[in-house]
């Protein structure tokens, strides 16, 4: 498995097997087919504060947060990856939502270990589509396989 903030795998369920101490969060594509949705979706299988907001910002703002997990790796499955954000009308918010995961994720890597601030690894498991690879190579975000 490369060493990359996203994987594609067949079977979403396989999260379980590679990160069995990780807090796994699961969001179902079926539910996010536009970004609004998937704002909602992401609070629920992430945990969010009640007080987070619905839109890019407070996505990114949640994301590099996280303090409210305890375990250090972060995984946020995306199940039916096929249908996330499929009826999104702005295909640059769809590439924005991606580039912002990628970012956090990278950015979490990097961090130092602040008074108080627990370092996390964050990753994303897409199911493995066309669609997917498409969307994460025209981005030049790399990904690795389960």
């Amino acid at each position: 498995m490369k060493k990359t903030h996203f994987l594609l795998t067949k079977n979403p369920d396989t999260a379980n097997t590679f990160f069995p101490n990780a807090f796994i969060g699961r969001l179902d594509g079926k539910k996010a087919t536009h970004s609004k949705a998937f704002f909602e979706t992401i609070a629920v299988a992430l945990q969010f504060p009640e007080e987070s907001g619905a839109n890019l910002d407070a996505l990114d703002e949640m994301l590099n947060d996280l303090d409210w997990i305890d375990q250090e790796q972060v995984i946020l499955v995306i199940s039916n990856a096929n249908d996330w954000l499929s009826q999104e009308k702005s295909t640059d918010k769809v590439l924005t939502i991606i580039d912002i995961m990628d970012a956090t994720a990278e950015d979490w890597k990097w961090m130092d270990e602040e008074e108080g601030v627990a370092k996390k690894e964050l990753k994303i498991i897409l199911e493995d589509t066309p669609r997917i690879r498409t969307l994460l190579e025209e981005q030049e975000i790399p990904f690795g396989e389960l």
